[in-house]
């Protein structure tokens, strides 16, 4: 439909804003002087990369071998660079193939298009280019047809499939690679657009029946928050599906009558959430080491490659990379998807517990392999999925507006509180704008407000 217009948009859209997008630089800001008074917020900005806590900051270090500096300079970059990645992937349409960080301080920003029409306009972003055969969108329907297919087969030899943007192919990880090519086979993906990797782990959802802290289902298994939210005035918390089933009662860290699963999905997906009495109060925090407040400024999804820091009841605060996105995992219980694939380590009892980049939440503890003595993966259910599902309203220190001057609200269709992915697009103040990274709606982040997250068309 878009087709041909497309190379001519994609340069003009790129040419347009590269300018403001070199100054932006590593720092995330705006060269002093160039820039005027009221300029739009940078990425960094928006995204409030400031915010990450020591804590935070401290696990990076430590796990991503990283000092100080790099690692406030890395969540920077990261944000920053979801924000180019978003831009380019509207201007390059059907061509895009997704987009990664790599680096220490993910300074390198890969965009992959189909058509080598495309290198220019990537690069004038300052992002480098990889021409390849298969598209984001062929990529995702290939995974979309082994997931309806897995439904029929026992995929406990194959657990783990996903879209793999580096490698521009649908990867199966096998304990037995015979169970991949079945599945492959059944889902008619052929050899071109799939690869098959050996494994030896059987993931595994991560509660245990052990007591300890956080919270307590029906006064047995421990598992951990996720993120405080809100549904009208009824205030809760968001977590995994597996911890407890609808109606399940749950008890705080203080064994404190705490509240009841109003809702609860697994396996297909992992996602819950609980409503809490009022002695429990939702605020915009996750808890970090030696009981700091880390805070929560929004849901905006990180990159491939970006860092991610997971806080959990059992093993505290640990970090590492986001290395895929639309991933399925095949537990025991069933398979769930999509889930998001990390480097970052659990145990028993994290599950349910806070992936954050930065000040960004990006989702709940679903499962993994290994440990945090010798290393490991997890999976974890994205936020905005389970927020859109259930009509929950992420708790953000945001949250007491901001973006509104006391004027008439302008008219439109983008509302706060509503879960956006990238494409959609919205009216506002008689303005058509596109979503460039999926995110929570919230005051403040008024289209024209966050050009990190929304383009005007």
């Amino acid at each position: 439909m878009h087709h041909r217009h497309r190379h001519h948009r994609a340069m003009g859209a790129a040419v347009a804003a590269t300018a403001a997008l070199l100054v932006a630089g590593l720092s995330g800001s705006a060269s002093a002087g160039t820039a005027p008074v009221d300029a739009a917020p940078t990425a960094a900005e928006t995204l409030r990369t400031d915010a990450a806590p020591p804590a935070l900051l401290e696990a990076m270090q430590r796990d991503l071998g990283l000092d100080r500096r790099q690692a406030e300079r890395r969540l920077a970059n990261e944000a920053d660079a979801g924000a180019t990645a978003g831009r380019l992937r509207a201007a390059l349409g059907g061509d895009f193939a997704g987009a990664w960080v790599r680096g220490a301080e993910s300074g390198t920003l890969t965009v992959a298009t189909t058509d080598a029409a495309d290198v220019a306009a990537i690069e004038a972003r300052g992002a480098e280019a990889k021409v390849v055969r298969h598209s984001l969108t062929d990529l995702d329907a290939a995974k979309a047809r082994m997931d309806k297919a897995a439904a029929g087969l026992n995929t406990a030899d194959a657990p783990v499939w996903y879209v793999d943007t580096r490698t521009n192919t649908v990867v199966v990880e096998a304990i037995r690679p015979a169970a991949a090519h079945k599945l492959l086979a059944a889902a008619g993906v052929d050899g071109s657009l799939s690869r098959v990797e050996r494994r030896t782990e059987r993931p595994r959802t991560f509660y245990d029946l052990r007591g300890g802290e956080a919270y307590y289902i029906n006064n047995s298994s421990r598992c951990s928050i996720g993120f405080p939210v809100t549904k009208g005035t009824q205030q809760g918390f968001a977590t995994a599906g597996h911890c407890g089933r609808t109606g399940s009662s749950t008890t705080g860290s203080n064994r404190v009558a705490q509240g009841t699963f109003q809702g609860s999905i697994f396996p297909g997906r992992d996602m819950a959430w609980v409503a809490t009495n009022s002695s429990w109060t939702a605020t915009p925090y996750v808890l970090g080491a030696g009981g700091q407040n880390v805070q929560v400024t929004g849901s905006t999804v990180s990159p491939v490659g970006a860092s991610v820091c997971r806080s959990g009841s059992t093993t505290g605060w640990h970090c590492g990379t986001v290395t895929q996105h639309n991933t399925s995992v095949t537990y025991q219980e069933g398979t769930i998807s999509p889930v998001t694939r990390t480097t970052v380590c659990a145990e028993p009892g994290d599950s349910g517990g806070s992936y954050i980049s930065g000040s960004q939440a990006q989702g709940v503890t679903s499962g993994g392999s290994g440990d945090c003595r010798s290393g490991g993966e997890t999976f974890f259910q994205p936020i905005n999925a389970l927020l859109q599902n259930y009509g929950l309203t992420l708790k953000t220190t945001g949250d007491d507006g901001g973006g509104d001057d006391g004027g008439e609200e302008p008219g439109g269709t983008w509302a706060a509180g509503t879960v956006y992915q990238a494409g959609d697009t919205v009216t506002y103040g008689g303005a058509t704008y596109r979503c460039l990274q999926g995110h929570q709606a919230y005051a403040g982040w008024e289209p024209p407000n966050v050009p990190a997250l929304w383009q005007r068309v």
